[in-house]
Parts: C-alpha cells; structure tokens; sequence
C-alpha cells in the first residue's frame, strides 16, 4: 500500500546521501574549530568553511520519515516505518520477529 515517494521523502533522501559524503571533512572542520591549543585564525577559518556547507550538507536537516508513504511523525526509527504501516505489515507477517501480543 505505497503511495509514492512525496517531494519530502525525496528531499530527505538526498539530505541523507549529502550528510554522509561530506561527514569526514565535516567533522574536521570541527575538530579544528574546537581545539584551543590552534591560533585563532585557523579556527575561524574552519568556522568560516563549516558556514559554508550547504543546507543538505548538516545533519540536522535529516529527518526520520516513513520509507512507505513519507510521514514525519510517529515514525519507529528501527525499521524506518510510521505506526500504521509498521501495524498493517506486522499483522501481515512482514516483519520478521513481530508478532501480535495476547496475554
């Protein structure tokens, strides 16, 4: 029961893939900027380039969303689904190791 992939899904997934090219140089910038034992100029110039990054570049614009129908809340990180999609497939059996309780 997919509904296509939203603008939203879209633009998270290229966020994601952008976050993870540019981590490595990311956190040196960071690194540099925080050490107190480097003259100040090399860590405003470290600041100077972090600000530089692109809006897709920080990790915060990563959102969890749902990979089915690309909903923002109530999404179970784990397996990457909202509630009511992680239901329906867990009732279907889909998810491996999930079942219905009863007590």
């Amino acid at each position: 029961m997919a509904f296509g992939k939203s603008a939203r899904l879209l633009r998270d997934i290229k966020a994601r893939k952008e976050v993870a090219d540019s981590e490595v140089l990311r956190r040196a910038y960071v690194y540099v900027a925080r050490n107190e034992t480097l003259p100040a100029q090399v860590r405003y110039q470290a600041q100077l380039q972090l600000n530089n990054f692109s809006k897709y570049q920080r990790p915060t614009t990563v959102k969890n969303r749902c990979t089915e129908t690309g909903k923002g809340r109530g999404v179970l990180s784990k397996w990457g689904l909202c509630r009511y999609q992680f239901r329906l497939k867990a009732l279907a059996g889909e998810i491996p190791g999930v079942n219905k309780a009863s007590w």
